[in-house]
């Protein structure tokens, strides 16, 4: 199944009391570049994103966005310092006694000295934090890949009418191909009773001439070779793997044997229908970097 390198997909979950939101977008390129757009808090779970993109995408500038709400999650654990706390108390205590105030003193009154409790953030398992953004990432990803599945289907509807309009183009040339060295034996024969002035000319001769003709314009191998490459584009069309490239690859094979084709024949016919194969090759090779 073709796919587009172009797509965007979006997935949002709550997981462990976070809200995870994860997008991707992705445009053309040669080869895989991928960017991660995630909070600073987060970014200990950076690599594992990359790895699950790499995985299912092997072609185009990808960018992943990650947003997390952990609002839900803010857990914070409280310390006393005790021989500080019983210090301040000690010395509350002592400067009552000097001082004969008598009074009491209470627990609020110590907490509110320097240090003695601390608020802590409670410990959090990162490997656990890191597996439910990339859960996220995989609902993105589907939805994402069905983007470019469905794009790819267009793509690849395109690009099979076009090889269907080379074929044809390809058969008319290998129609006209030997009409042109019949035609050229009896120019031949025209051109050299003209110049002899006689009717009687070396039938050998003229054989060897159309031959000679025959051989040079010949386009057999050529055709043949079209043929096979257009027969592999549409097996690549419906192949489950990435064939972007070797797509491109193909379809330049293609327009060098158009252009050998064109190169060979000096018919006017025939350059008409190179030309018109060589602008649907062209036209399939700009939708093949649309591809993955």
């Amino acid at each position: 199944m073709v796919k587009s390198m172009t797509g965007y997909g979006r997935a949002k979950e709550t997981r462990s009391n976070r809200d995870i939101t994860v997008e991707l977008r992705s445009v053309n390129n040669r080869y895989l570049d991928c960017t991660v757009k995630m909070p600073r808090a987060y970014i200990f779970a950076e690599d594992a994103v990359k790895a699950r993109v790499q995985k299912a995408i092997s072609r185009g500038k990808v960018d992943v966005f990650v947003t997390i709400d952990s609002t839900g999650t803010d857990e914070a654990v409280v310390t006393v310092n005790e021989g500080l706390a019983r210090g301040y108390y000690q010395a509350l205590c002592h400067i009552s006694d000097l001082l004969g105030l008598g009074s009491e003193v209470s627990a609020s009154t110590i907490a509110k000295f320097p240090d003695v409790l601390t608020v802590t953030k409670a410990e959090e398992d990162l490997e656990s934090i890191a597996a439910d953004i990339c859960a996220v990432l995989d609902e993105a990803i589907k939805n994402y890949n069905a983007m470019r599945a469905t794009e790819g289907e267009k793509l690849a509807a395109d690009i099979g009418s076009r090889l269907t309009t080379i074929e044809m183009l390809t058969g008319k040339v290998e129609l006209r191909s030997p009409e042109t060295v019949k035609e050229y034996r009896e120019k031949l024969t025209a051109r050299m009773q003209e110049v002899l002035q006689s009717t009687t000319i070396e039938e050998s001769r003229i054989l060897t001439e159309a031959a000679i003709y025959a051989d040079k314009i010949a386009v057999d191998e050529e055709t043949v070779r079209l043929r096979s490459h257009v027969s592999q584009l549409r097996d690549m069309l419906v192949s489950n793997e990435p064939m972007g490239r070797k797509m491109d690859f193909l379809i330049q094979e293609v327009n060098r044997e158009s252009n050998t084709i064109g190169s060979k024949c000096n018919d006017i016919s025939i350059a008409r229908d190179v030309v018109a194969l060589k602008a649907e090759v062209e036209k399939i090779r700009e939708q093949v970097q649309n591809i993955e």
